[in-house]
């Protein structure tokens, strides 16, 4: 039973290089056509960076295994608040005090309510994948519309700032090998990880739902660790808030919204029962830090992660 572990490892691996390679790759492609890098940053760098939940998901459907593709949504975030912003506090305090995420916490809400009224006519199929993707258009323009109004309040600042990935310097073999490499490995990496997992579910006598809750939503989750990680060891708590609650909106609108489009997904009763509101009571743990200025210390560190700890052990118990 080595080898399934071993393979789904491997996958993951595939993962997350490959969309790293797909962001490079079409960020700088996009810039060198001639995109705006405002327009880049908030659509290509976004659903690149979710490209490997979202290929995981359309594989998941073509396989049909719904479990794995909305287990990897409320998973991963579930985890992106009580794991990604756990883990780094106990490393450093976040002084989210000093950030204002108000607007793009109220959307992540939103979206949030909308997931879970979706989820309860049982099967999130092509229509409520149009009212998802639908929701996301409006926050998508909302975006565009703030960060061309912060542009015209301060050009010279915004006129410095680059998508992620981006290399003036990179050449043009360069960027195709980027593409090629992201194209070829995501629905590689996304075939693995989800054929192993599926065995593993079997092997253990456990649930596809709960595979998607565990192995890959913490999984698809690391790289969003990484990156807060980091954020907060360089006291860039805005960085690590705003990574959480973007990741956490673009998972449910996006992801699940595609991918109903490409199959029905059928939504397992314990979602009803259970992990959809320990998804939303998690959402609502970032209260206190986004309205009331509180910053995410060693002691919310410890509550965070223990809380999540003890969310897994009920799911695979």
């Amino acid at each position: 039973m080595v080898m399934p572990w071993l393979m789904s490892g491997l996958g993951l691996v595939i993962l997350l290089f490959a969309g790293d390679a797909l962001v490079k790759g079409a960020v700088n492609l996009s810039l060198r056509l001639g995109v705006p890098a405002l327009i880049v940053s908030l659509t290509i760098v976004a659903f690149g960076t979710s490209a490997p939940e979202l290929l995981i998901s359309i594989k998941a459907v073509l396989d049909n295994a719904p479990g794995i593709a909305l287990g990897n949504v409320v998973g991963s975030n579930t985890a992106n608040i009580l794991m990604v912003l756990g883990i780094p506090a106990l490393l450093a305090t976040m002084h989210t005090s000093e950030c204002d995420s108000r607007k793009t916490f109220g959307f992540m809400i939103v979206a949030t309510f909308l997931f879970i009224a979706l989820a309860f006519r049982g099967v999130f199929d092509w229509w409520a994948g149009l009212v998802l993707l639908g929701a996301l258009g409006y926050v998508l323009f909302d975006a565009l519309r703030d960060a061309r109004n912060h542009r015209a309040a301060d050009a010279l600042e915004a006129d410095l700032e680059e998508p992620e990935g981006a290399d003036p310097n990179m050449p043009t073999w360069q960027i195709a090998v980027f593409l090629i490499l992201g194209l070829v490995g995501l629905p590689l990496g996304a075939s693995i990880l989800v054929d192993n997992a599926t065995i593993i579910a079997k092997t253990y006598g456990v649930s596809d739902t709960v595979i998607g809750l565990t192995l890959v939503a913490i999984g698809t989750s690391l790289p969003e660790l990484a990156t807060t990680v980091m954020a907060a060891l360089r006291r860039q708590a805005d960085v690590a808030l705003g990574n959480v609650i973007g990741s956490n909106m673009f998972n449910l609108l996006a992801i699940i919204g595609i991918a109903s489009l490409v199959g029905p997904i059928e939504v397992d009763p314990e979602f009803l029962r259970f992990d959809l509101w320990v998804m939303l009571g998690a959402s609502l743990l970032l209260i206190p830090f986004v309205y009331m200025k509180k910053d995410i210390t060693r002691i919310w560190g410890i509550a965070l992660t223990a809380l999540y700890a003890f969310y897994i052990l009920i799911v695979l118990i």
